[in-house]
């Protein structure tokens, strides 16, 4: 049986750590799909379509890695994928706590999921999206933290 995960995330930007995230699943896992989730929390910075975009030019060279986008709950999108597996990056304790969370939770909707946690490369610790969208919002020079040219 192929190893499915879905990689879930709102990627708003994606950055070089969740690449590495990514990356580093595949020595894990058969088949990942990256899932970009519509949060109701929260606005887009950046385009969906132009992520999307920059996404899918990272990784041509990879046909086991695929993008969608979802409006459901992530546990339910596994389901429709035969997805077994969620994979999600740590960088810190904060993450964790959030994380296990949402792991009982979609645990609870969907028996069957297993959510494999890494935790993130040293070099790629400091970078979260939520510090990109500022830095790029008034203007910084946010390159060395993406994988793509914005």
């Amino acid at each position: 049986m192929k190893k499915i995960a879905i990689f879930p995330g709102s990627f708003d930007p994606f950055t070089k750590g969740h690449e590495d995230i990514v990356l580093r699943g595949l020595k894990l896992f058969d088949e990942i799909i990256i899932g970009i989730g519509y949060n109701s929390k929260k606005h887009r910075h950046f385009e969906i379509g132009n992520m999307i975009q920059h996404m899918e030019a990272t990784f041509a060279d990879y046909p086991n890695i695929s993008i969608l986008t979802y409006n459901e709950l992530t546990a339910e999108l596994a389901i429709k994928h035969q997805a077994r597996y969620l994979l999600r990056g740590l960088r810190n304790t904060t993450d964790f706590e959030y994380e296990n969370s949402i792991s009982q939770v979609n645990r609870h909707i969907n028996k069957d999921i297993e959510t494999v946690f890494l935790i993130t490369s040293p070099q790629f610790a400091a970078i979260s999206s939520s510090i990109i969208r500022e830095v790029h919002k008034y203007g910084g020079n946010v390159a060395d933290f993406l994988p793509y040219k914005l």
